[in-house]
């Protein structure tokens, strides 16, 4: 029994450890930026790979401070005319989008 719970706390932590680790493989690590209305800037850090989101207001200048790419599109739901930003990558500031998708597959 005095064995059981030391060995327990040391594959617990373990556990979590692959889980947190795992979990950061599932995400754009870095920081997302854009501008929105009246020029103010925005930013959403480790955005979730995959998943198409869409801007709930004017959006424009996108720049990909993630480490995997992204596509941002003119339309809602990543439709319309998509332009891809490799990491480190900025679009003009001048060109609007509606949606982005975080390194898409």
């Amino acid at each position: 029994m005095r064995l059981y719970r030391p060995l327990a706390a040391v594959l617990g932590g373990i556990a979590l450890t692959l889980t947190t680790a795992t979990g950061s493989a599932l995400a754009a690590d870095g920081t997302f930026t854009w501008i929105g209305p009246k020029g103010k800037a925005y930013a959403i850090d480790s955005p979730p790979d995959g998943r198409c989101f869409d801007m709930a207001q004017e959006a424009r200048g996108a720049r990909n401070g993630t480490k995997k790419p992204l596509v941002v599109y003119t339309q809602k739901k990543c439709k319309g005319s998509a332009r891809r930003l490799a990491p480190g990558r900025s679009a003009p500031e001048s060109a609007r989008f509606a949606s982005v998708v975080f390194n898409p597959r």
